[in-house]
């Protein structure tokens, strides 16, 4: 069994300052809409590479630019 529910999340692919991409970052759809729109997701993600760059030693990215994952 997962730990989230299925369909529950929406996809974002990222493009950081250093050129590199990554796709199909998960955000949980509760946190986007209303007046911000898809903004909530670049913090969501940031806090996620903070973890992620915690865990690894390795210094966190610089998102770039952010954008819903096409399908």
């Amino acid at each position: 069994m997962s730990r989230h529910p299925e369909g529950k999340f929406v996809l974002f692919d990222v493009t950081y300052a250093d050129g590199t991409r990554r796709s199909n970052r998960k955000v949980r759809s509760e946190l986007l809409g209303g007046l911000d729109g898809d903004e909530p997701a670049r913090a969501e993600i940031d806090a996620q590479d903070q973890r992620i760059a915690a865990a690894s030693g390795k210094p966190a990215l610089t998102i770039v630019t952010l954008a819903r994952s096409a399908g």
